[in-house]
């Protein structure tokens, strides 16, 4: 059964509010280039080292085992464009940088956290599963 789209005016809702809330299962709504880039494989551990505290760029590398420059510096700037991470540049030879979380950074921080600690506490029942999964095949 299709679910049909429904018509602002029959919403009770204006166009500025549904725009505001986004239509997230929207091929075309920009809430799901936000939502790749917080819960994107990068993204997810950027986002909980930045909660401990502000960190540099080689820091971040070392800390996120397996990350590569290039992944680490794009996830950085996508995080950086959508608010949650602030860059600080300081005017030193050599240069120094440093990434912290923004206030909204901290919230959405917070919230990808959460998930990885679900997915962590629960990590046993979810191999169990797997491992079931395979045994039956």
């Amino acid at each position: 059964m299709k679910k049909q789209i429904s018509n602002p005016a029959s919403s009770g809702l204006t166009l500025a509010e549904q725009m505001q809330r986004g239509q997230v299962f929207s091929d075309r709504c920009p809430s799901r280039q936000v939502l790749n880039h917080v819960t994107s494989r990068w993204g997810v551990l950027v986002l909980i080292a930045l909660l401990e505290r502000t960190h540099r760029f080689s820091e971040l590398r070392r800390k996120i085992i397996g990350v590569s420059e290039r992944m680490l510096a794009q996830t950085l700037q996508s995080l950086e464009a959508d608010g949650f991470v602030l860059r600080t540049a300081y005017p030193v030879v050599p240069p120094h940088v440093e990434y912290s979380l923004t206030l909204m950074g901290q919230e959405v921080a917070d919230k990808v956290q959460a998930l990885a600690d679900w997915v962590e506490i629960n990590l046993h029942r979810v191999l169990q599963v797997q491992a079931e999964q395979e045994d039956s095949t």
